[in-house]
C-alpha cells in the first residue's frame, strides 16, 4: 500500500501518461501490430527459404492463379507475385519513411529557425512557404526529380568506380535518390508551419526566459530547450505524413515517373494489376490490399498518437 502511494505521489512523465492513453486506444494498437506484421513481412520475408526470388522469370508459368506454390498467382512473365509484394513493399515503405524523414527535418529546423527569430526574417521566410503553396506540388516533385536525376547517376557511376562493386547491386538503391530528395524537398512545407506555431507558443515561456538569464546561445535554446518541449506534434505529423508520401509515390510510379527498373513498388505493382484486370484481378487485389492496409494502420496511428499527445488531454 505504501508502495503504491509513493507512486502517485512521484506523478508520472509526458510520454508515460502518452502511453497510458495510448494503451487504451485498440485501434491504434492493432494498427500498430499490423504496421509491425508488414513492415517484418517486407524486410526479412524475401530472405525466407520458401520464399521465391521476385526476378525469377518462368515464362511458362505466367499468369498461373493462386496456388499451395505460388501463393499470389505469377505474373505476365511468370515471375511470383507474393515475392514480388513484399519486394515492392520494401520500395514503398523505404519511400515512404526516408521521404518523410527528410521532409520533417528541413521543416522543423526551417520552422523552428522562423517562430523564434521572428521579426522581419519571420515574415520573409513565411511568405516564401505561402508561394511554394500556390504552386502545383505535383508538378513540383516531378520537375526536382529530374533535375537531380542526373546528378543521382554520376553518384552511382561515382561508387561503382571507387569501390568495385557491381552496377546491379548499386543501382537498385541510388536510382531511389531522386525520389527521395524530390519528395523530402517539396514536403516540408506544411511542417515548417506547424513547427513555426509551436515554437512561437513555447519562446516566451519561463524556462526559456530561464536559460536566456544564464546566458546560452539562442541555438543551444533553441535545439536543446525550446524543440524538445515541440516533439509531440513533430511525431504526430510524421505518423500522419508517411502515409501520404506512400500515396503520392504510388501515383508517380503509377504514372511511370517514380520508382525505375530494376525496382519494384506498390504503386508499380498496382499499376501493372489495372492494366490487366478483366483477366487476373489477382495482380491488382494482392499489392491494393497491402498498400491500403498499410495507409489505414498507419492513419490509425497517427490518430492514437494525436490524442495520447495532446498536452491538454485531462489525466485520468
Amino acid at each position: 500500500m505504501s508502495d503504491e502511494i509513493v507512486k502517485k505521489s512521484q506523478g508520472s512523465s509526458l510520454w508515460q501518461d502518452a502511453w497510458h492513453r495510448l494503451s487504451k486506444n485498440k485501434p491504434a494498437l492493432v494498427s500498430l501490430g499490423i504496421l509491425g506484421i508488414i513492415v517484418i513481412a517486407c524486410f526479412i520475408g524475401p530472405f525466407l527459404p520458401f520464399v521465391k526470388s521476385p526476378t525469377v522469370i518462368k515464362l511458362e508459368d505466367a499468369f498461373a492463379a493462386p496456388t499451395a506454390e505460388y501463393w499470389f498467382g505469377t505474373d505476365q512473365l511468370g515471375r511470383d507475385v507474393f515475392s514480388r509484394v513484399l519486394n515492392g513493399g520494401q520500395v514503398s515503405l523505404l519511400v515512404g519513411f526516408v521521404a518523410t524523414g527528410v521532409a520533417v527535418m528541413i521543416g522543423v529546423i526551417y520552422g523552428a529557425i522562423s517562430g523564434y527569430v521572428g521579426g522581419i526574417a519571420d515574415s520573409v521566410m513565411m511568405r516564401f512557404v505561402d508561394i511554394m503553396f500556390a504552386l502545383p506540388f505535383l508538378v513540383l516533385v516531378i520537375l526536382f526529380a529530374l533535375v537531380v536525376d542526373e546528378p543521382s547517376s554520376k553518384f552511382t557511376t561515382w561508387i561503382v568506380e571507387t569501390t568495385g562493386w557491381q552496377r546491379d547491386r548499386v543501382a537498385p538503391i541510388t536510382t531511389l535518390i531522386p525520389l527521395f530528395i524530390a519528395i523530402g524537398a517539396i514536403g516540408w512545407l506544411t511542417i515548417a508551419r506547424i513547427v513555426r506555431a509551436q515554437v512561437l507558443n513555447v519562446k516566451n515561456l519561463e524556462f526559456v526566459e530561464a536559460a536566456v538569464s544564464l546566458g546560452l546561445s539562442r541555438a543551444r535554446i533553441l535545439f536543446r530547450h525550446i524543440l524538445p518541449n515541440v516533439i509531440g506534434p513533430i511525431i504526430i505529423y510524421t505518423t500522419l505524413a508517411v502515409p501520404g508520401i506512400m500515396l503520392l509515390e504510388s501515383v508517380l510510379s503509377f504514372l511511370g515517373l517514380g520508382v525505375k527498373p530494376p525496382n519494384s513498388s506498390w504503386g508499380i505493382l498496382i499499376k501493372e494489376g489495372a492494366d490487366r484486370m478483366e483477366i487476373t484481378p489477382y495482380l491488382l487485389l494482392f499489392p491494393s490490399l497491402f498498400f491500403a492496409t498499410t495507409l489505414f494502420a498507419l492513419n490509425f496511428l497517427g490518430d492514437g498518437l494525436r490524442d495520447a499527445l495532446d498536452p491538454k488531454s485531462s489525466k485520468d
